[in-house]
């Protein structure tokens, strides 16, 4: 992922609806308008299209069942459990950036397409949501996370969770899924969900 979809954000009009405390200590603004952000409405749109013929000649094409067995043997678990496991197993899958894998800066995948082609990390954080959503996980208590990594100073996206009081963090850098306030270098940009967007100040 590149800052490229990232900065352009500063260009959209400030109008924040609410203020709170929100990922990594920074201020919240919410915004319940999905319009800028087009990668995501479309992957809202199209993600539960069908993954196509394993035999289609894709990289790894009949990865989406194995997807959707993880699911099916997932349901009824602790959601402990949930959370681990997801993190784990789509953690384990191949990093490609979006250059490479599409031709272009930003591609925001479905689960279909990160499990034919794999993907980056914001790719990584979209297919936890929808798996966390496929298992009853309500959409209020997750955002995918557009930050800053301070250490390696570059753009990443990670998965944020409510689960036991405690915001948590799903992320393809980290192999454990780890309390948001144990984290010191990621600065928050904005994050979406199925309902709207927040952006974040210090």
């Amino acid at each position: 992922m590149t800052c490229t979809f990232a900065c352009s954000l500063m260009m959209v009009p400030h109008i924040p609806s609410a203020q709170a405390v929100g990922i990594f200590g920074f201020k919240e603004y919410a915004h319940d308008d999905l319009k800028p952000f087009p990668k995501w409405k479309n992957v809202l749109e199209t993600y539960k299209d069908t993954p196509g013929d394993c035999d289609n000649g894709q990289l790894n094409a009949c990865a989406y069942a194995k997807w959707e067995e993880l699911v099916e043997g997932l349901k009824g678990k602790p959601k402990k459990y949930q959370l681990e496991r997801v993190n784990t197993y789509i953690n384990l899958h191949r990093y490609i950036l979006d250059p490479i894998n599409w031709g272009v800066k930003d591609y925001w995948e479905i689960p279909k397409e990160f499990f034919a082609r794999f993907g980056d990390c914001e790719d990584y954080a979209i297919v936890k949501y929808f798996t966390l959503r496929s298992l009853g996980w309500k959409a209020e208590d997750m955002k995918i996370v557009v930050l800053q990594d301070l250490n390696l100073r570059i753009a990443h996206a990670v998965l944020a969770v409510q689960f036991d009081k405690k915001e948590v963090v799903l992320d393809n850098q980290i192999g454990l899924v780890i309390d948001a306030k144990r984290i010191r270098h990621y600065r928050p940009i904005y994050s979406v969900n199925e309902q709207g967007w927040w952006r974040y100040k210090p």
